[in-house]
């Protein structure tokens, strides 16, 4: 077994989740434990396919389909085509792959099950928990039967495995092994969901696992999907040039048989939540009358009175929210007026209306712009999508598991995945209103899918842009760079400052000094007030490395507890793909006392090393959603392959009143914010949409 084989990842930190009292993930799933059993129970139902067997029927006509595809061939789309069975409302997302998820304790004899199995095969005794969490009862067994099942921990990878395997099975262990066949499969579709895609494209399937060693790759699909561990799909597509339908039926029925499809095949849980993202969404749009219907309070001419008094695209948002059960939003910082004076609406007329924020920190300053209140209230209010979710914040559900509410926005909706948006979907009863709000150019979500984009992209509900540009320096660099233009602009508040860096070590200097010095001097901004921000975690200048000396200079101590002093700034990480800034209060018996954005949270003193980092020092993702007064963003030489357009305009886009950049990237800046835009997601939305929905005028 190869060293290395933690079962961490490098940014576990970044993926915990609070394990001193329910957390709002726990309580989400507890509040809808029946629709799970109710998706469980039409899994159950499918027909099994043995395993070892060939494919018939759609899975055999899936794979046959690639194979015309990859010998020039067109395949066409039949009756007997895939019907995909329709998702449960009330979708509830599985596991994440490579996340811890607070379960049962497993049992102790379990786990020394597990724990002489793996060191028998050479791997790390200290993944004996994890292991027994993932693979359940019966985990020594079912590992000693099956060593690839390894895979299914965070962390290992099929080398390692493959050495875990041999210790193991010795002369019986080969790269055609049915089971590294099938564990391979599932591991790169895990690889997938992390780097965003829902679903992976056949072809690329099969090179990836050709990539790995695996022999047959698409015997090993095969086995896979006969597993059930995947589930494959054939979406048509458009021939280019191809002509426009006509009115005669048998030349519309001779197209539809003809239409050219991709093959794509993905994990079960974010397939289910796709389409239950597809349906709810199409359930919202489609539940809103004609404009010859009765609307209720939607109809009401205080709503045009409103929207003319408003004037400007903020007029236009509350028209399309008055008439559509869909909306989506764009634009900057500035344009949070409009989503701001939309709620002023709706609470002005009586409407339960509630915006939900990705962290904290969004939801207070939109609290304070809206004139909400942050949290729970009688029928209006700001939340974090998190807490909505869970019910710790927010109007509740009602009898029928609905939230309690006339119209929803959500803000910062580019970190929208697809199982937190089929969440909100399915959680709005028909006749409510979704706004979808956020600034299209920032990056896209931590977890799969990219449910804004898609649905700008797909055109099935109307788009309100703002025309409220973000003011000053600091603005007009930003918008410079969402089209792609690194423009010099005039500071002469020294909004914006340079500072050349030649080598990581100065970088590092540079970025000590104007934390701790320079811009609480020149500025009037103090060190806790200003955030840094740097392309990754680990190198010579990132968080690690920076959070130290930052730590030495601001905060020195001994760090008692897991390496934290009180007053140091963190990065806490409740759930999955979510960062709350806040600092240290005090340590004792019950673990690590935080406060984050005003409200205290204690972490058990097993859970500190997975779920907190230090805070002085982020990466852009998870600064995406806050601002701060100052900000000093970090761009050492070896940074270079982590630019990119969206990932400088949401870095620079955090700060308010202050940017300084740390540069020693050279042209790789500029050359990043021209050409590199967000790498290409597979996914299946748009395509979910189509039939469900028309397209949008």
């Amino acid at each position: 077994m190869e060293e290395g084989v933690t079962g961490k990842t490098p940014d576990a930190a970044d993926a915990g989740e609070d394990a001193g009292q329910v957390s709002e993930a726990a309580a989400e799933l507890a509040a809808q434990r029946l629709e799970r059993e109710r998706i469980a129970k039409r899994k159950a139902e499918k027909a099994p396919i043995a395993a070892g067997t060939k494919l018939s029927g759609p899975a055999a006509d899936l794979l046959a389909a690639v194979r015309a595809v990859e010998s020039g061939e067109k395949p066409v789309v039949t009756a007997a085509a895939v019907v995909e069975e329709p998702v449960p409302r009330g979708y509830v997302p599985g596991p994440k792959p490579q996340v811890r998820v607070e379960a049962a304790v497993p049992a102790a004899d379990v786990v020394e099950a597990v724990r002489g199995v793996l060191v028998q095969g050479g791997a790390p005794d200290g993944l004996a928990a994890q292991v027994a969490a993932v693979l359940g009862e019966g985990a020594g067994e079912r590992l000693r039967a099956d060593p690839w099942q390894l895979l299914r921990v965070g962390g290992v990878r099929p080398e390692q495995a493959d050495g875990f395997a041999r210790a193991l099975l010795g002369a019986e262990c080969g790269p055609d092994d049915e089971r590294r066949g099938r564990a391979v499969t599932v591991w790169l579709l895990e690889q997938a969901a992390l780097a965003g895609h829902t679903v992976l494209e056949m072809p690329a399937l099969v090179a990836a696992l050709s990539q790995r060693g695996v022999p047959d790759p698409d015997a090993a699909i095969q086995e896979t999907l006969a597993e059930g561990d995947a589930l494959a799909f054939q979406d048509a597509l458009e021939e280019p040039g191809a002509s426009v339908r006509g009115d005669n039926e048998e030349n519309e029925e001779d197209e539809e048989e003809e239409r050219p499809v991709r093959v794509l095949v993905g994990l079960e849980r974010y397939a289910l939540a796709e389409e239950s993202l597809a349906d709810g969404l199409a359930r919202l749009i489609n539940s809103v009358p004609k404009k010859d219907g009765s609307d209720g309070e939607w109809e009401d001419e205080e709503w045009e009175r409103i929207a003319e008094s408003v004037g400007g695209s903020a007029g236009e948002l509350i028209r399309a929210v008055a008439g559509h059960g869909l909306v989506l939003h764009t634009g900057g910082e500035a344009s949070l007026a409009e989503p701001a004076a939309l709620l002023r609406a709706a609470g002005e007329l009586g409407l339960r209306a509630w915006a939900a924020a990705h962290g904290p920190l969004g939801r207070d300053r939109f609290a304070s712009l809206s004139g909400g209140v942050a949290g729970r209230e009688e029928s209006s209010g700001v939340v974090t999508v998190a807490g909505l979710l869970s019910g710790a914040e927010g109007p509740g559900r009602d009898a029928e598991g609905a939230f309690d509410l006339d119209l929803l926005v959500v803000l910062d909706a580019p970190q929208l995945d697809v199982e937190t948006a089929a969440l909100l979907s399915e959680s709005l009863a028909d006749g409510a209103r979704l706004v979808l709000a956020g600034d299209p150019a920032v990056l896209w979500s931590v977890g799969p899918g990219r449910v804004f984009a898609d649905l700008l992209a797909a055109r099935v509900c109307p788009q309100v842009a703002s025309r409220r540009p973000d003011p000053g320096p600091l603005g007009e660099l930003v918008s410079g760079i969402g089209i792609g233009e690194l423009n010099q602009v005039e500071a002469p508040g020294k909004e914006v400052v340079i500072v050349p860096a030649r080598d990581a070590g100065e970088a590092v200097h540079r970025t000590v000094q104007l934390v701790a010095d320079s811009v609480p001097r020149a500025i009037g901004v103090p060190a806790e007030d200003t955030q840094v921000i740097t392309p990754g975690h680990g190198g010579a200048a990132g968080t690690r490395a920076l959070n130290v000396v930052l730590k030495e200079r601001l905060n020195p101590g001994p760090g008692r507890f897991g390496g934290f002093d009180p007053g140091d700034r963190i990065a806490y990480s409740p759930t999955p793909g979510r960062t709350v800034p806040g600092h240290v209060v005090k340590a004792d018996a019950d673990g690590l006392h935080l406060s984050c954005a005003g409200e205290t949270v204690v972490v058990p003193k097993e859970r500190v090393e997975q779920d907190l980092r230090h805070g002085w020092a982020l990466t852009a993702h998870q600064a995406v959603g806050g601002r701060w007064p100052a900000v000093v963003v970090v761009l050492p030489g070896d940074a270079a392959q982590a630019l990119s357009r969206p990932w400088v305009y949401t870095a620079f886009g955090r700060a308010e009143r202050h940017l300084s950049v740390v540069h020693g990237a050279e042209q790789a800046l500029p050359r990043a914010v021209a050409e590199v835009l967000a790498k290409p997601r597979t996914t299946r939305l748009p395509v979910l949409l189509a039939p469900q929905v028309p397209v949008a005028g």
